[in-house]
C-alpha cells in the first residue's frame, strides 16, 4: 500500500487528541477511546484505505487496548458483538436482494419501465425515486428494509442504462439518482410515525418523561409543512449538489421501450423474484407492526431481519441466486466489515460513559438560558451529536431523556415543542454520515457516491434539514399550540 498524507493524517489526529490532558470527568481509557474513534472517522472521510479495513483496524486496536473491557475474553466478545446485530444483516440482505433483482432481470425491467416513463429528463427520474419511497414509507416500519428490499435494488439498476457505472462514470447520472434515493428516505422516515422503527420507541420515552403522546395523524400534521416541502426540494437540491452530467436524454426513452420489447414477457425467475419481494413487503408490514394482527399469528410475529433470511433462503432454493454470487459480491463484505466495526465502535462510546459525560456537560449550563435559545441549543445538540452514533434507537434512548430533563428545567420552555422537534429529528439526522442509519451503508458502499462526497453531501443536507426544523417546524408547532 502506498503511504500518502491521507494515510498519515488520521494517525496525527489520533496522536493530537491522545496527548491532550484528560478532561475532568473522564478517565484515560475513555479519552483515548474517543481519540481512536475520531481517527477512524478521519480515515473514512479521507479514504486512507478501504472503509472495511479502516473500521476493522480501529475495532482491533480498541479490543487489544481493552478500552471497553479490560478482560481479554470479554473484550473479544465486545469486538464480535456487532456481527450479530440485526441491522447489519438487514444491510447485507439488501445487497443480496440487489443480486436477485439483477440476476433475475427484474431489476433491469423495472428500471427500464421507470426510464421509459420519466427518463427523458434526469430530474424526472429523481422525482420518480422520491415518490417510490413516499408510497412505501407509511406502511414499512423499517427504513432499512424499505430501502434495501425495494428502493435500492431497483434504483441501482437505473444508472447502468445510461452507461453510468460505479467509479469514473458514476457522475453521469448514478451519483444523482442514488443520493436522491438516500436523502429522500431520511425525510419520509420523519414524515410518518410508522416509517422508522425508533420513532415509536422514542415517542414512548417522551410519554414517560414529558407526558407527550400523539397519534399517527398528529405526528404527520406536525411535520407535514417541512416534510412535504423537502420531498419537493430534495430531487432539485440533489440535482444542484450532485451535478449529473446527463441532463436530458429523449432518445433513451425510445431505446428503453425497444429494450423492454426485446425482453419479452416476464421470465420464470422474474416471476419468482417478484413474488419473493411481495412476500417480504407483506411480512415487513404485517409481521413487525404492532398495530396489525393476523389470525393465529398475532402481531410482531416475525422480525424484519428474519424476513431477509427467509427470502434469501427461498432465492437460493429456487435458483434465483447462487451462493457463489453472494460470496463473490465484494461490496457486500466490505460494507459488512465497515458497518459492523463502526456500529461496535460507536456503541462503545456509550458503553464507556463518554456520551453521558458529553451530554450532561453540554446540557447542564443551558438551564440558565432563555427558553428560545435553550430550545435551539438543545435541539442542535440532539441532532448533531448523532455523528457519534450508528443507531438511531440507541441515540434516542441515550440522549433524549437527558435533553428533555434539561428542557424541563428551563423556565417557560415548551417541553412538548422541544420533544416534537427531537422526535422529528430522528429520521432527518440519518442523512449526515455513512453509518447514521440503516440504509446509509448500502448507498455508501454502492460505488456511485464518492466516500468524501458522501460526507460532504451529508453535511449539506443535514444543515438544510436542521434549518427546516428551526425555521419551519418550530414556528408551526407554536402556531398550532403544541
Amino acid at each position: 500500500m502506498k503511504i500518502t498524507w491521507k494515510t498519515i493524517a488520521p494517525l496525527g489526529i489520533w496522536l493530537a487528541i491522545y496527548l491532550v490532558p484528560v478532561p475532568a470527568g473522564l478517565n484515560a481509557d475513555q479519552w483515548h477511546y474517543f481519540a481512536l474513534f475520531v481517527a477512524v472517522i478521519a480515515g473514512l472521510i479521507l479514504e486512507s484505505m478501504p472503509a472495511g479495513a479502516v473500521g476493522l483496524i480501529g475495532l482491533t486496536i480498541a479490543g487489544v487496548a481493552g478500552y471497553v473491557e479490560h478482560d481479554p475474553n470479554k473484550s473479544l466478545r465486545w469486538m464480535l458483538g456487532g456481527f450479530s446485530e440485526s441491522t447489519v444483516w438487514l444491510v447485507v440482505g439488501a445487497f443480496v436482494f440487489s443480486i436477485g433483482y439483477r440476476r433475475s432481470g427484474l431489476g433491469r425491467r423495472l428500471a427500464l419501465m421507470l426510464v421509459r416513463r420519466l427518463g427523458g429528463r434526469t430530474i424526472g427520474l429523481g422525482y420518480a425515486v422520491a415518490f417510490s419511497d413516499l408510497v412505501l414509507a407509511p406502511a414499512t416500519p423499517s427504513n432499512t428494509a424499505r430501502s434495501g428490499g425495494t428502493i435500492y435494488p431497483i434504483v441501482s439498476n437505473i444508472p447502468r442504462i445510461y452507461g453510468s457505472e460505479p467509479g469514473p462514470t458514476a457522475g453521469r447520472i448514478g451519483t444523482y439518482v442514488m443520493w436522491t434515493a438516500f436523502a429522500t428516505t431520511a425525510v419520509t422516515s420523519s414524515l410518518f410515525l410508522t416509517a422508522l422503527a425508533p420513532n415509536a420507541a422514542a415517542l414512548g420515552i417522551a410519554k414517560k418523561i414529558a407526558g407527550v403522546d400523539i397519534n399517527w395523524s398528529q405526528w404527520f400534521f406536525g411535520f407535514a409543512p417541512l416534510g412535504i416541502l423537502l420531498l419537493a426540494l430534495v430531487p432539485l437540491l440533489s440535482y444542484v449538489i450532485c451535478r449529473p452530467q446527463v441532463k436530458e436524454s429523449p432518445e433513451i426513452v425510445a431505446w428503453s421501450s425497444n429494450e423492454l420489447a426485446a425482453m419479452g414477457p416476464l421470465s420464470r425467475h422474474e416471476w419468482i423474484m417478484a413474488a419473493l419481494v411481495l412476500l417480504a413487503m407483506l411480512l415487513w408490514i404485517a409481521g413487525s407492526n404492532p398495530n396489525i394482527s393476523l389470525p393465529g399469528l398475532g402481531s410482531n410475529f416475525i422480525n424484519a431481519t428474519t424476513v431477509v433470511f427467509v427470502v434469501i433462503s427461498l432465492m437460493l432454493v429456487t435458483g434465483v441466486v447462487a451462493f457463489d454470487d453472494i460470496a463473490a459480491e465484494k461490496s457486500v463484505w466490505e460494507v459488512f466489515f465497515y458497518f459492523t466495526s463502526l456500529l461496535t465502535l460507536s456503541s462503545g462510546l456509550n458503553e464507556i460513559g463518554f456520551i453521558k459525560w458529553l451530554t450532561e456537560g453540554y446540557a447542564r449550563p443551558l438551564a440558565s438560558l432563555t427558553p428560545t435559545l435553550g430550545m435551539i441549543l438543545l435541539v442542535s445538540f440532539f441532532f448533531w451529536i448523532h455523528y457519534f452514533f450508528s443507531s438511531i434507537t440507541s441515540h434516542a434512548a441515550t440522549v433524549l431523556p437527558v435533553v428533555l430533563a434539561v428542557g424541563k428545567g428551563i423556565p417557560d420552555l415548551s417541553v412538548p415543542t422541544l420533544t416534537l422537534l427531537c422526535l422529528y429529528s430522528l429520521g432527518l439526522m440519518g442523512v449526515i454520515s455513512p453509518y447514521a442509519t440503516g440504509p446509509a451503508p448500502m448507498y455508501f458502499g454502492s460505488g456511485y457516491i464518492g466516500k468524501g462526497d458522501f460526507w460532504k453531501f451529508g453535511l449539506i443536507f443535514g444543515m438544510v434539514y436542521f434549518a427546516g426544523l428551526l425555521v419551519i417546524v418550530l414556528p408551526w408547532l407554536r402556531l398550532i399550540g403544541w
